[in-house]
């Protein structure tokens, strides 16, 4: 018959569950997995599964028993490092969020706005479509698999064991968090610079014409102005996208080994 100690049992389950508590904080912050049309049994299962992937590839867990105290803490610090790990990538896809606000209040379609179930608050439907077209080219350059492999290099970086988190790390994320929105408002500078030519021009326009109606017509002209752009961005909007995910997963690895 087959015995187990107590303390192979520990090892056993520390393999598997600190490894897995990281896992599932990144789940929990980090694009696309985050989302809350994508049902929690569904991402514990693939988290499960990811993990048992990962296991034979991890440095060996000298951490102590998941149940005791100092394996709570550690439990907790798992989820803490999963959680700024994909907080980090987040950062990429708020800047796009960034963009699509400006855009769209530039265009006058800021008060086009509806429920948005993965954020529970108002989106500018501008704003979503560019989200959701930046989701699709991020699963195009395999950029889940990227996420998960730098979760497995992270093992590397940050190893299980009863160290502190370094609250410097946190200096780095809002670093990370201002040049990211920067990089929003890079994205949505063709969009202000062509609408405000246009907007110049209806000033000139209605100077010359004061019998004009400057709310009958601006409005229409603005917004085809707009839709103009946006069709004229689509051809340039892919290698941006490319550019700012190949920035923020090098912010991620960055983050994980300024952390070490």
């Amino acid at each position: 018959m087959l015995s187990f100690s107590e303390a192979q049992l520990n090892t056993w389950l520390g393999t598997l569950i600190f490894p897995l508590a990281r896992l599932l904080g990144l789940f929990s912050a980090a694009p696309p997995f985050n989302d809350r049309s994508l049902p929690l049994r569904v991402r514990v299962a693939a988290g499960v599964m990811v993990t048992l992937a990962l296991i034979a590839n991890l440095p060996p867990v000298t951490a102590p028993a998941p149940g005791s105290g100092v394996g709570l803490v550690i439990l907790a610090q798992q989820v803490l490092i999963g959680l700024a790990l994909g907080f980090v990538l987040q950062l990429s896809f708020a800047a796009l969020e960034v963009a699509g606000e400006v855009m769209a209040l530039q265009m006058g379609l800021g008060f086009a706005v509806f429920y948005d179930p993965s954020t529970a608050g108002q989106s500018p439907v501008l704003g979503q479509f560019i989200v959701l077209l930046a989701t699709l080219v991020f699963l195009a350059i395999d950029g889940h698999l990227m996420m998960i492999a730098l979760l497995g290099e992270s093992f590397k970086w940050l190893p299980i064991n009863d160290h502190p988190f370094p609250a410097a790390a946190l200096h780095d994320i809002v670093r990370g968090a201002a040049l990211m929105f920067a990089a929003g408002v890079m994205l949505a500078l063709p969009m202000i610079a062509a609408l405000l030519v246009v907007n110049i021009a209806l000033a000139v326009l209605t100077r010359a014409a004061p019998q004009l109606n400057l709310f009958a017509v601006g409005f229409p002209v603005t917004l085809a102005a707009g839709f103009a752009m946006v069709l004229l961005l689509m051809n340039y909007l892919a290698p941006a996208l490319v550019r700012l995910f190949e920035q923020g997963l090098r912010a991620v690895g960055q983050f994980a080994q300024a952390t070490a």
